[in-house]
C-alpha cells in the first residue's frame, strides 16, 4: 500500500489512481474514507470487498461542491428549497443528503435504492482531491467492516493493508463520527444516521420540523442509512456503557475494573476516575477544560483500537446523555456510537 503525503504530488498521484479505477483511502473531517470513482462499477465493488461489506449495504458519494452534482443526482434544478439551503448552510462538513440517484452513478453505491447519500467532505486534502480525480467518489469508512472506523492513516493501513492502491496521509480526523445522514423534503427532514449536525442545528436553518428515524428509536426496526445496517464500531475487547449520575457512573466503573475477570480493563472517563485501577491498561479523560463529547467524538476510534492493541479485556465508558438540557450536538451520534460498539451493553447506574 502507499502512504502518499498530503502534497501537490502524492494529491495527483492518489488521483490518476481513482480515475483508473483503483481504491484510494482519503481523510475527511469525519473520518478517513474508502474512494472509489462512483461511476465505475467495477472499482465501486472493489470497495466492499476490500472491506468485507454486505452487498446491501449502500455507500456514501462525496463531490467538491453542488456543481458537482451533475451525474449524480437526478433532477438537480427540481430540487427543493430546504435541500439547497442545506447545502449552503452545512456544505461543505458533516452532512450526507439522500437524494435521487442518477442513473449514470454504479448500482452499487445504492443497491436497489432510488436514493443515494451525498456530500461534500469539510477537509482540504479531501476537497483537493476529489477536484484532481474529476469524478465522484463513493467512500465508506475505511475500515474492515464492523471495526472502529479510521481517524488515522495509520488506522487505514492496519485494516487494509494491501487490499487498496493506498491511503493519503492528511493526519488526524477532526470530528471523529461519521456524518448525519438526512432526507430532507418541502415541510419535513428525517434523520436515518445522527453525525456532526444535530436535529436541532438542522431545524433552525431550514425552518421545518426535523424528527429521527424509528430505527434510532427503536434499534429493532430496520434502519435505512449507510453504516447503520450492521454491527459496526466494535473492537475485539468487551465494551460497556455506563450512565447515570457522574459520582455513580465513577464509582460503578472502578468496581468493574477491579473484577480480576475484567483485567486487564481499560477506561474512558470525563475526569480522572477516583482511585488507582489497578491492572488497567489506559485511563483516559479529556484535558483540562475541553468539553467530555467533544474529546470523545474525535478520540473515541482512535481509543478503542489503542485499548484493542494494548490487550484489554474491557473498555469501560462513561456515557453522555444526549437529553441532557446542557447537552453537546455531537452527544446522540457519540452515544449512537457508543451502543453500537458495545453492542447494546449500556448500563444505568
Amino acid at each position: 500500500m502507499h502512504v502518499w503525503p498530503d502534497t501537490l504530488a502524492g494529491l495527483h498521484a492518489a488521483a490518476s489512481v481513482l480515475r483508473a479505477g483503483g481504491l484510494v483511502a482519503f481523510p475527511t473531517e469525519t473520518v478517513y474514507g474508502l474512494g472509489a470513482n462512483a461511476w465505475n462499477e467495477s472499482a465501486v465493488r472493489r470497495v466492499f470487498e476490500a472491506k468485507g461489506r454486505p452487498a446491501d449495504n449502500p455507500l456514501i458519494v462525496h463531490v467538491a461542491g453542488t456543481r458537482h452534482l451533475e451525474g449524480v443526482v437526478q433532477d438537480v434544478a427540481t430540487l427543493p428549497q430546504t435541500v439547497r439551503r442545506a447545502m449552503e448552510v452545512f456544505w461543505p462538513g458533516p452532512l450526507t443528503l439522500l437524494l435521487p440517484a442518477h442513473p449514470r452513478l454504479a448500482p452499487s453505491t445504492h443497491p436497489m435504492l432510488p436514493t443515494v447519500g451525498v456530500r461534500m467532505p469539510n477537509h482540504p486534502v479531501a476537497l483537493a482531491l476529489l477536484e484532481q480525480a474529476n469524478c465522484p467518489v463513493a467512500a465508506p469508512s475505511a475500515n474492515k467492516s464492523g471495526r472502529p472506523s479510521p481517524t488515522l492513516a495509520t488506522d487505514v493501513v492496519e485494516d487494509l493493508g494491501e487490499a487498496i492502491a493506498g491511503v493519503i496521509d492528511g493526519g488526524p480526523s477532526s470530528i471523529g463520527v461519521e456524518s448525519t445522514v438526512v432526507a430532507i423534503g418541502i415541510d419535513h427532514a428525517t434523520i436515518y444516521r445522527p453525525g456532526g449536525v444535530s436535529a436541532q442545528q438542522l431545524e433552525d436553518a431550514l425552518s421545518v420540523p426535523v424528527s429521527l428515524d424509528a430505527h434510532l428509536l427503536d434499534p429493532t426496526s430496520a434502519p435505512r442509512a449507510p453504516g447503520m445496517k450492521y454491527r459496526h464500531y466494535a473492537p475485539s475487547a468487551e465494551v460497556m456503557v455506563f450512565m447515570g449520575d457522574t459520582a455513580a457512573v465513577e464509582d460503578t466503573i472502578v468496581r468493574v475494573a477491579s473484577d480480576p475477570a475484567a483485567s486487564p480493563a481499560a477506561i474512558i472517563a470525563p475526569e480522572q476516575v477516583r482511585g488507582v485501577m489497578r491492572g488497567s491498561v489506559l485511563d483516559w479523560w479529556p484535558e483540562p477544560g475541553e468539553n467530555y463529547t467533544v474529546a470523545l467524538s474525535r478520540e473515541l476510534y482512535r481509543l478503542l483500537r489503542a485499548f484493542d492493541r494494548a490487550g484489554a479485556k474491557r473498555i469501560l465508558i462513561a456515557g453522555v446523555d444526549p437529553l441532557a438540557r446542557d447537552a453537546h450536538p455531537l452527544a446522540l451520534a457519540v452515544m449512537n456510537r457508543l451502543e453500537k460498539a458495545a453492542s447494546g451493553r449500556v448500563v444505568r447506574v
